[in-house]
Order: structure tokens, then sequence, then C-alpha cells
């Protein structure tokens, strides 16, 4: 069979100029017998996928800490709205969809439990410092499969080190994601906003809903045309000034009345607490982490204060509670 050499050659002939083709990828840190059916973007999308690190991401926080309703955003939902918008612009610019895919997929799988609240919490603690970005490196590089890690493409682990909104990724694809992050969590928390009464459409600016959009979905739709029509047939990823300029407004408007409200923020100082109360409990003893992350300090020589940021931040937001009852809470009286 050669199905993935025809996806290769149709990629070099249907896909745009600046483009990252399959066959010219850097590769792995480690080489491999290539795939008789699937590139190398798709067999990591499909690593990604089917890693732990990536069924966690269910159970844990966007925005909302302990939401109250079925609706609201997890951060794999999150994930996959990155996932659905970024593919719809790379389909449109002729870029990579699988790589776009991978890199979106794999984005966030470095997240702490309770969203950024938790990332503050092991930021504040640990010496080298904690920032989810490049936990999501380390989870693909060393801590999924046992310790093997996912052993990932230069391009897609370029993309999720550099998704944050001052990095700098090497492929207009994993600039496309960049974006595409930005864009999913200033509208789907915006949804999730008005849902909680946090927030009313009337209360966004004028200006703001008469160049973007009336509802959410319209500035969705805004923002997709506006990369697209602006990037068509260039070698960057790029948007209208007035639209850019909108969207960065929207995004601080976001930040002072959801992101920092009273009640987004009401539960944030009891997570962080706890994240800090478990860091310091296992710092003191490491030995009652999992074994996977015990023996990164004794067989693989990582420094304890790393080893206890990867055991917690992979953590879901239920898990970290059950452990932190474990060992705070005193146990009820049981009669014999």
């Amino acid at each position: 069979m050669m199905i993935r050499e025809n996806i290769e050659e149709q990629e070099l002939r249907i896909l745009s100029p600046f483009a990252a083709c399959s066959r010219n990828s850097r590769g792995r840190d480690f080489p491999e017998t290539e795939c008789d059916i699937r590139t190398v973007y798709q067999r990591d999308r499909d690593r990604i996928v089917h890693s732990k690190a990536f069924r966690r991401l269910k159970d844990k926080t966007q925005v909302f800490l302990a939401p109250q309703g079925d609706h609201y955003r997890t951060r794999l939902t999150h994930t996959l709205e990155v996932s659905q918008t970024a593919r719809t612009i790379a389909k449109a610019l002729q870029l990579n969809e699988d790589l776009v895919e991978a890199i979106a997929l794999g984005h966030d799988l470095g997240h702490t439990p309770f969203g950024h609240a938790g990332e503050a919490a092991l930021d504040s603690v640990c010496p080298d410092g904690f920032a989810h970005y490049k936990q999501s490196v380390r989870v693909v590089e060393l801590l999924e499969k046992g310790g093997r890690g996912l052993n990932l493409t230069w391009e897609v682990r370029d993309g999720i080190l550099n998704h944050r909104t001052s990095g700098s990724p090497s492929t207009l694809e994993g600039n496309v994601v960049r974006l595409c992050d930005k864009i999913s969590y200033i509208h789907h928390d915006m949804d999730d906003a008005q849902r909680a009464g946090i927030v009313y459409e009337q209360d966004i600016p004028a200006h703001l809903r008469k160049l973007l959009g009336e509802s959410t979905r319209e500035r969705l739709n805004t923002l997709i045309h506006d990369i697209v029509q602006n990037s068509r047939g260039m070698n960057r990823i790029t948007m209208s000034e007035d639209v850019e300029a909108a969207m960065g407004e929207l995004r601080q408007w976001m930040f002072k009345n959801v992101y920092k409200s009273a009640v987004a923020k009401k539960e944030e100082g009891k997570a962080k607490m706890m994240l800090i109360k478990l860091y310091e409990y296992y710092i003191e003893h490491p030995d009652q982490m999992s074994r996977e992350y015990y023996e990164l300090i004794t067989v693989r020589g990582q420094t304890p204060e790393r080893a206890v940021c990867d055991y917690i931040s992979g953590m879901t937001d239920q898990y970290s509670m059950a452990k932190f009852k474990e060992i705070f809470v005193p146990r009820s009286w049981e009669i014999y």
C-alpha cells in the first residue's frame, strides 16, 4: 500500500506553498518506522487523543469552578472548540489541517485542575515556576506512556509550546491555533458567563457589538471570516486592524467583567490553598504520590519539586479534592 505516500503527494499539490507538508516535517526526537496509512501529523493527532492526559481534560475547569449545570465548558470542550475553529480556518487557507488538529488537541494537556487558578498556585510555590504551555510539552515528551512520552513531531511540539498569546509558532498552522485559542475562549466563556447571569449581551460595549456582531455566534463568524480574508495567499496569519483591535478590547472587557468577577473568582482562593497544601504535603512525602511520579525522582533523576508539580497538575478537579480530603480532613468515627 502507498496510502501515506499518496496523501503526502496530495498535500504537496493542493496545499498552500506556505503550508507545513507532512513530508517536510523536521521529524521526531526518536526516529520511527513510518505508518503505511497515516502521515506523521495524523499519527501525532491519534497519539494525543488516546493519551491519558487528554482524557483527564474532561474533568478540569475551564473558567467556572464546580459550576452547577451540565452545559458549562470544561478544558476538554474548550480544546475541541479550538480544534474545530482552527480546522475551519486551516481548510479555508489550504493549510495542513492534520497539523492544526494535532496542535489544537494537545495545546492544554499540561493544564492544572481549577484552570488558571491552579496554574497560579503551582507557579507561586514551585522554585522553577509553572506554566501550563511548558507543562503540555513536558507531558508529551516525558510524562505520557510510562515516561517514554508520545514522541511527537517537532512542529506539533513547537505549536503546543507557542500557543500562548506571547508565543511565536514556527508554522502557519501553529499561528492559526494560537489565534483560535484566544478566539475560542473569549466566545465560549462569554456564552458561559451569560448563562451564569454574570453579564448580558447588552452589557458589551455598543461599538464592539456593532463591529463584531450582536451575538456570540455573529462575533465568532466575523473573526473567522476576517482571518481568512486577510490571510489568504499570505505567508502569515493576520487580521484587519479594526477587527483585531476590537477583539483585543473585547478580551480586556472579558477579563474585567468575567474572569475577575466575584462569581468566577469566589472559589479560587479555596482551590489555590488546596493545591498549595497538596504541594507541601507531597514535597514532604513524595512516596505517597503514584508510583510513576515517585519514580521520576528515584529512577529518572527529576527534582522533587518538579515531580510534585507533574503529579498535581495531572490531577482532575475531583481527584485533587478527594486527595485533599483524604490527607487533611479527619475521618468520622466508625462504630464497631
